[in-house]
């Protein structure tokens, strides 16, 4: 008779002292309110993000498309005129080239060698829609094609690493509706 209370008594302690596995209907509400809105804000950030691509995707649409013929007959990076990016293993290297503007008035002679007109930012990829938004049309004398390289100089330990960001990249220009043009391996700086 002993045998068999002492089981019927360490149950009755347990479910007496709350050391069940099964969780109160106080915290499963909680717990399921909780993720419905985790959802909920993920949903709207979701929707922002997809506004504010569309808003730069529209800011870009004034480019015109690109003719194939004419970005791919060009092989040398000091022939490009259009933004290139060279994408690395932290950051995106944009470099823009800004039209020959030629003298202003009769007095003006000053000269706009292309290192004058030569911007280049490292940028996140997070950041790129933004600053690709914000280039002049006037940069963009191919249409809306970017050449895209992946870092020449990077150690090759480094390449998988780059290789992800590049192909994020292409996804990102893709969304705002740019064609990528992925530089060839051959070219020549």
């Amino acid at each position: 008779m002993r045998s068999t209370a002492a089981p019927v008594i360490l149950t009755a302690l347990l479910l007496a002292t709350g050391c069940s596995h099964a969780p109160s209907p106080r915290k499963a509400a909680s717990s399921v309110e909780a993720a419905a809105a985790a959802r909920q804000r993920a949903l709207e950030q979701a929707k922002a993000a997809a506004a504010e691509r569309d808003a730069y995707r529209e800011q870009l649409q004034s480019i015109p498309l690109p003719s194939k013929r004419v970005y791919e007959s060009i092989h040398t990076r000091a022939s490009w005129v259009n933004p290139f990016l060279i994408v690395s293993k932290s950051s995106v290297n944009l470099t823009i080239l800004y039209p020959p503007m030629g003298p202003s008035g009769p007095s003006d002679t000053f000269l706009r060698p292309v290192g004058a007109r030569r911007r280049e930012l490292d940028l996140r990829i997070a950041d790129l829609p933004e600053a690709l938004s914000a280039v002049p049309p006037a940069t963009w004398p191919y249409g809306r094609v970017i050449a895209v390289e992946e870092d020449p100089t990077a150690p090759r330990e480094d390449s998988h690493a780059i290789r992800r960001n590049v192909e994020q990249t292409m996804q990102v220009l893709n969304d705002l509706g740019i064609v990528v043009y992925e530089w060839p391996a051959s070219a020549t700086r």
